[in-house]
This record gives structure tokens, sequence and C-alpha cells, in this order.
């Protein structure tokens, strides 16, 4: 099967950069500096691509193992640029009876992206999720603090229309 993965291109400015370099130097002769360098570049970028990785790495005169090792490890980091309308499927029990893989797989193809992805324009990423606390509404997603609920896949046209 062939790589379909959409690709971001990294367009991180001078600014960023700057701030992430007084970020390091903050940080550089701490003990466990690590976390909270990573932390604010995902503050400052959204997101942790492998250029991010590579400052953080050489900042602080640490191996990019390591510090691929704890993006990658821990939940609050991603790898991937997240749109400007992030939206969360719930995959929750409550929401999947009732039909919300349906959702995230039409959403999926309607969008061109998996889950986790950000389309090519930075419009809209994809995730699922596992419950968002509105099990009454199910099956449910989110656009952003948004939320759906009651849905089925003809009600998504309409959704994506209000974001365009």
């Amino acid at each position: 099967m062939p790589n379909t993965k959409t690709v971001v291109p990294f367009t991180g400015t001078k600014e960023q950069e700057a701030k992430l370099q007084a970020v390091i130097a903050e940080h550089k002769e701490q003990k466990g500096a690590l976390m909270p360098v990573l932390q604010k570049a995902q503050e400052i970028y959204g997101y942790l691509p492998i250029e991010v990785q590579e400052m953080v790495a050489a900042g602080l005169g640490i191996p990019l193992e390591e510090v691929y090792g704890v993006s990658t490890f821990y939940s609050q980091f991603t790898l991937n640029p997240k749109g400007k309308y992030r939206i969360s499927v719930c995959l929750g029990t409550a929401c999947y009876v009732k039909g919300s893989g349906d959702l995230f797989n039409k959403l999926s193809e309607k969008l061109g992206i998996q889950s986790g992805m950000c389309t090519p324009d930075g419009r809209f990423s994809l995730d699922a999720c596992r419950c968002v606390g509105a099990c009454g509404l199910a099956p449910v997603l989110m656009v952003n603090d948004e939320v759906y609920g009651r849905l089925t896949v003809d009600d998504l046209d309409g959704i994506l229309e209000k974001y365009k």
C-alpha cells in the first residue's frame, strides 16, 4: 500500500526559534531540563517536528534519540501539527455503539487524512478521543471546544462547511 501520509511542511519563524533558544538557554544547566524545554517548545510551535527536536537536542547537548523518545512517550506531546480547526471524534463505548466509528471514517475520507494528521492547508486536523463527557448526546464530535451531538454521517458536510 503506498504511503498516503499528508506532510505539512515545517514553517517555523525566526521569532519562534529565538524564543526556543531563550528557553533552552534558561534551562540548559538544570538537571531534568528536557521536559520543561519540550513543553515550552510545543507551546511555541504547537507541535514538535523533527526540526524542533534537533534544535532542542543540540541546544541541551543530548542525543536526538533521547529527545525523540521523550517526545513520543508522553501523550501531551504531538509530532504532527494541529489544524486551525481540531476535530476530535469520540470513540468511547457510548458513542461507538451509536456510530461514531462511521463518523470518524467518513471524516477521514472527506478530509483525506488519517488520525493524528492535518490537512495540507492547515485548516483541519483529525483525532480520535475516548470520552468527552457528553455520552447522552452520543455520537459526539468536537471542533476545537464546540460539541456536536446526536450525529449521523449526513450531518458532517454541514459541520465542515461552517469552518471553511
